[in-house]
């Protein structure tokens, strides 16, 4: 074994990553579609209302679909993670996606917001759309490693090579851990402690 090998590796759960983004999408397409309700705009409300609820539907299936069968590939090439390498903490995931995609939401927020004039409410429901997506997308992850009964796993260095995409073309493979590893649930959701009686 190399001394390379030995060295220790930042971990970050797929799941965890895929959902980050999630609930400020979420949110922000909610806000930007319900201030931009209020602007008639070029095609009026009705009209702009039932093209957002359209983009909202093909936005959350295309994001929830897209890339699966990446995914998929590197769970079946999965290698254990070694007693030495450092699993992140779920909070410590979600903060580091979110500070380094919050101008990207910023922008994405804007133009939903910009977009109301023309055509109301349909670019926050798209925003809104994307959200789900990820949602959808996590579980989906989710049910695979309560399936599979493991916890995948990303190398923090390559994250951040990707740009925060945890399916990214420098991604060589996942590593895996037994399902109680963590502190966050299959699917990235907090984990729920057991009340103590």
């Amino acid at each position: 074994m190399t001394r390379g090998d030995r060295r220790a590796q930042g971990l970050a759960r797929v799941a965890v990553v895929v959902r980050a983004g999630a609930a400020p999408l979420w949110w922000c397409g909610v806000i930007a579609a319900g201030v931009g309700v209020l602007p008639s705009g070029f095609t009026g409300r009705r009209i702009g209302v039932l093209t957002g609820a359209a983009l909202f539907l093909v936005a959350a299936a295309v994001v929830a679909l897209v890339r699966r069968g990446r995914y998929t590939g590197l769970a079946h090439g999965a290698v254990r993670a070694a007693r030495h390498d450092v699993l992140q903490d779920r909070g410590v995931t979600v903060r580091v996606w979110r500070r380094g995609h919050r101008w990207w939401l910023l922008l994405a927020f804007a133009a939903a917001l910009g977009s109301a004039f023309a055509v109301p409410a349909a670019g926050g429901m798209l925003l809104a759309g994307c959200g789900a997506g990820l949602w959808l997308k996590a579980a989906w992850l989710g049910r695979r490693e309560r399936a599979e009964d493991a916890l995948l796993w990303v190398r923090v260095d390559r994250l951040a090579a990707n740009g925060g995409r945890p399916a990214g073309k420098s991604v060589e493979a996942y590593r895996s851990t037994g399902i109680a590893a963590g502190d966050a649930a299959p699917g990235g959701a907090r984990r729920r402690t057991a009340a103590l009686v």
